[in-house]
């Protein structure tokens, strides 16, 4: 990752708070920067696309001790960033 400049680790830092990376951590710095490279270095779909990747269901059971789905809420914050097709069809 040393081919990272200072205003990329501003954005990778940034894409990190709205996945909400420090209270549920699923992603590397690396893997951040990959995506967001994936998509075109374009802020929203990557953010987007980590938190579906994050919605996985990921409660886990153990000897009767149980945590919490969290997939629906990163589903919930993923739709803020979702894109829409807005152009106009023509017709033929």
């Amino acid at each position: 990752m040393s081919d990272i400049s200072n205003s990329d680790n501003a954005i990778l830092r940034r894409i990190s708070i709205e996945i909400r990376e420090e209270q549920a951590p699923y992603f590397s710095m690396e893997d951040i920067f990959y995506y967001y490279e994936k998509n075109n270095r374009d802020i929203n779909a990557t953010i987007y696309e980590l938190l579906i990747l994050k919605s996985e269901d990921s409660s886990i059971t153990l000897s009767g001790l149980s945590t919490q789905d969290t997939s629906s809420y990163f589903l919930r914050l993923a739709s803020r960033y979702k894109r829409f097709n807005t152009g106009v069809l023509t017709g033929g």
